[in-house]
């Protein structure tokens, strides 16, 4: 569904129309920002669709974008690329929440990383600068789309998931439930100043999830372990720049040493149900046995 401010209208008196009309979606073409918007347009929003191509110009690279996208909104989707633990990230979420608030805005979720000390920070200077502004921070844990539609992606395809994880294991999300989350804390109230924290319904190890997606696909997929040093040489032979890839490799590190395998109740909380496991998206991703 593509939705934006010039064709998806609201009415005012409708049978569960949402409490914020205009809602702007930040990385509206990545894995969450796609489906957050998709099921906002679908419950009747006003969609804007931040991207940096998309009709709705949004760029975290170029602050000049941000007020532009913001003005007029009620609520937004505040998904930060790459990351919130990145450096720069708080000046920008410091800068972001000071136009937020300038442009009106009533109403911000902020999606960050479960486990992320940085990204902690980050979320201090957007809650500093957006005087005014209701604030709900949606901290999730690793993402079971990453193996389907992000940076592991290729290497499932080719039959071997290399990662610095170890033998850790991992609550993985469905980012389908972390949408429908994100949606419920920017159309129902209850939310503002909460930090919810989201999870899959039990740890999942690397090695299980190479099994598991075997058995969906119906391809062998086999998990390889690797140091932080020998996935950042790695993440470099793929064309990444040796800062990004030494960054990348130590954040995985870092997420993936244990600390972030409890799981949590966030999903059921929110939103009445248990989260999907990573065996049914799984199932799901790759058509099941025989595919």
């Amino acid at each position: 569904m593509t939705t934006n401010t010039q064709n998806t209208q609201t009415t005012e008196n409708a049978p569960g129309a949402l409490s914020a009309r205009t809602i702007l979606v930040t990385s509206a073409s990545g894995k969450t920002g796609r489906r957050v918007a998709e099921r906002l347009g679908a419950r009747g929003a006003t969609v804007r669709a931040g991207s940096r191509t998309g009709a709705t110009p949004f760029d975290w690279e170029d602050p000049a974008t941000w007020a532009p996208a913001l003005r007029g909104a009620d609520a937004a989707y505040v998904a930060y690329y790459p990351d919130l633990a990145a450096p720069g990230a708080a000046e920008a979420m410091r800068t972001f929440g000071g136009l937020a608030a300038e442009s009106g805005v009533r109403r911000l979720t902020l999606l960050s990383g479960r486990g992320e000390p940085e990204a902690v920070v980050a979320e201090e200077a957007l809650r500093a600068a957006a005087v005014g502004v209701e604030l709900t921070v949606v901290r999730a844990s690793f993402f079971a789309q990453n193996f389907s539609e992000g940076l592991l992606a290729e290497g499932v395809g080719e039959g071997v998931l290399v990662f610095p994880a170890g033998d850790t294991v991992e609550p993985f999300i469905d980012a389908d439930d972390l949408a429908d989350v994100v949606v419920e804390t920017l159309t129902a109230d209850g939310h503002a100043g909460r930090v919810h924290e989201v999870t899959g319904p039990r740890p999942v190890g690397f090695a299980e999830v190479a099994a598991e997606i075997s058995r969906a696909s119906g391809r062998p997929v086999v998990y390889e372990a690797v140091s932080e040093a020998d996935y950042a040489e790695l993440l470099t032979g793929f064309g990444l720049p040796a800062s990004e890839a030494g960054w990348v490799a130590a954040l995985f590190a870092t997420l993936l040493d244990g600390h972030n395998a409890s799981v949590t109740d966030g999903v059921k909380r929110i939103l009445g149900r248990e989260p999907r496991s990573f065996a049914a998206f799984a199932t799901e991703a790759w058509g099941g046995p025989g595919a």
